[in-house]
């Protein structure tokens, strides 16, 4: 070890070290300009559209009093009536009320997203019947019948009983997360 830094410093004996004024001061604060800060906002939104793959093209219309409803397969026939008829409790909801078009397609996913993600198992989404809505009626909510079928985390969903919304809005079961699924397999092991 010892030839190995006698050797090292042979090589050295010649080299200067710099001169402080040289070296680079990585304490200076960096602001970026104005055009840089378009950049990074195009770059973020072209991003999260990336992420949010829901369809945007034709969809279906249903009609303002229309049930809307959808079942993956493998969800039991009695855990689809219990999510038909209301009997799980609402853990999260989100209001599309007043949205436009593409702003609902962004609350919607990133809704089901964090939903997923934070474990909820059950949610109301109000999209409104849309009988006053323009170009057509029911706008929104033939898109919401669309995209919650795209969103792989949504296992169901109904149109909820008058009490929550009624054709207005829609009862959706997700799927367990990582985190659920565990904890479910540790538990049964257990027995």
């Amino acid at each position: 070890m010892s030839d190995d830094f006698e050797l090292f410093r042979r090589e050295m004996t010649d080299v200067t070290p710099l001169a402080g004024e040289d070296v680079a001061d990585i304490r200076t604060a960096f602001t970026p300009t104005l055009a840089q800060l378009e950049r990074r906002k195009a770059a973020e939104q072209q991003l999260e559209e990336d992420i949010n793959f829901l369809s945007t093209e034709y969809v279906e219309l249903v009609e303002p009093l229309d049930t809307i409803a959808f079942q993956r397969d493998g969800v039991q026939h009695g855990v689809y009536k219990r999510l038909r008829l209301g009997q799980y409790p609402i853990e999260a909801s989100l209001n599309l009320h007043h949205h436009t078009l593409r702003e609902a397609r962004v609350a919607l996913f990133e809704f089901i997203q964090d939903c997923h993600r934070s474990g909820v198992r059950s949610a109301l989404v109000i999209h409104g019947q849309g009988k006053h809505s323009k170009p057509h009626p029911a706008l929104i909510k033939s898109y919401v019948n669309k995209w919650l079928r795209e969103l792989e985390p949504v296992m169901a969903f109904h149109s909820a009983q008058r009490h929550h919304g009624g054709s207005g809005a829609v009862y959706v079961m997700l799927r367990k997360n990582a985190t659920q699924k565990q904890l479910n397999r540790e538990r049964h092991q257990r027995r």
